[in-house]
């Protein structure tokens, strides 16, 4: 089955941000060794230990999610309030003029959470963050050192690193959306490739099953008549048997779209629409979709009729698969449709118990499918 249905949360499967996540860890463990380092510059030693461990617990707590599926509203402001008490802490406790190094490790230390709210959020909240952040630690600096060139060049050192971190990784979330649309159709072919498999097997297999029947009773029957034990034209049975038997064999070597006589018959008219306006159809049947009833041959008529008349002059291909009692339509396009038709809302016409459900998706190339699913009517 061939899936049209994006699917935002795929995107924080894919390997950027697992790297973040692993990014996070290395960084936070790395960010220990400068806390140590700097122990003699605080008043209280303990403090920055604390802070440490209070955004190690934030990793703990926020990576698994972003790496699942990246972080919620509440989640971000959470992160970004947990970097600026961070800041804060650490400047505070800071004995006045004891910094060392060029960006303070408290900076550098929350950047990751910064990174991980560029990664989910959209650029106004990180952003924001990042603001937060600085003011925050352009507090203490001057305090520090006061509006000395020193301090100016610190406070614009530390506004380069936070400006680097959020173009990095607010430049990934084009990528994460990329991957997660390739992986999505990726998925998505192999299932309806999947599908058509097993639809295609099961047609096999009552072919089979057909073919053996008139195995066992065929070919005796024409080996009767044919050294003259039975006689078609003086025997009535025989006959029944003969005409029984043709029967027989020409359902299962016909065309399999005439199967599909009562679905495609009620779908005619978007059909003859569509090559009207010059979209020749090519319509391919596997299995036995036997015929909807109303309420569903209408919602997909009016589907299948809005696609196709919303879409440029060029081939579709109109796929029906059967398995079951599980019947999926696909109609498939490589121009856009103009304007995309809302498909989802003819749902609410359809009984509730033919789990009828429809969606368009396009890609960024302009190819795509309209999806048509619903449950055969039972016999």
């Amino acid at each position: 089955m061939m899936s049209c249905y994006g699917v935002p949360g795929a995107a924080y499967e894919a390997e950027l941000p697992r790297a973040a996540g692993t990014l996070a860890a290395i960084w936070q463990l790395t960010i220990l060794t400068q806390v140590l380092i700097d122990l003699p510059e605080y008043r209280q030693a303990a403090v920055p230990v604390a802070v440490w461990l209070g955004m190690l617990a934030t990793a703990v707590w926020l990576v698994p999610r972003a790496r699942a599926r990246g972080l919620t509203g509440g989640e971000a402001a959470a992160a970004i309030a947990v970097a600026v008490a961070a800041v804060a802490l650490v400047g505070w406790d800071r004995r006045v003029n004891g910094a060392t190094g060029t960006v303070d490790w408290s900076v550098l230390g929350t950047a990751w959470l910064l990174a991980l709210v560029a990664l989910s959020r959209p650029a106004r909240v990180s952003i924001s963050g990042a603001l937060l952040i600085f003011g925050t630690h352009a507090l203490f600096t001057i305090r520090m050192f006061g509006v000395s060139p020193l301090g100016l060049a610190r406070l614009a050192l530390t506004a380069y690193t936070l400006a680097v971190i959020l173009v990095i990784f607010a430049a990934l979330q084009p990528a994460l959306r990329t991957y997660a649309g390739l992986a999505a159709r990726r998925a998505a072919l192999a299932s309806r490739s999947a599908a058509e498999r097993a639809a295609a097997a099961a047609v096999c297999e009552d072919r089979r099953r057909r073919l053996a029947l008139l195995d066992v009773e065929a070919l005796p029957l024409l080996r009767g008549i044919a050294d003259g034990t039975l006689d078609p034209g003086t025997d009535s049975e025989v006959r029944a048997r003969c005409a029984r038997l043709g029967a027989t064999l020409r359902r299962a070597l016909a065309d399999r779209a005439r199967s599909a006589g009562g679905l495609l018959a009620e779908l005619e008219p978007a059909l003859r629409a569509a090559r009207a306006r010059g979209l020749p159809v090519d319509v391919r049947v596997v299995g036995d979709p036997g015929r909807p009833t109303w309420e569903v041959a209408a919602a997909t008529l009016a589907a299948v009729g809005g696609v196709m008349s919303a879409l440029p002059p060029h081939p579709v291909t109109l796929t029906v698969l059967a398995s079951g009692s599980d019947v999926e339509l696909f109609v498939t396009f490589d121009r856009p449709p103009r304007p995309a038709p809302e498909v989802a809302g003819l749902r609410q016409h359809v009984p509730g118990e033919a789990r009828w459900r429809a969606r368009v998706d396009v890609d960024h190339t302009g190819a795509g499918c309209l999806e048509v699913r619903w449950r055969q009517a039972a016999a």
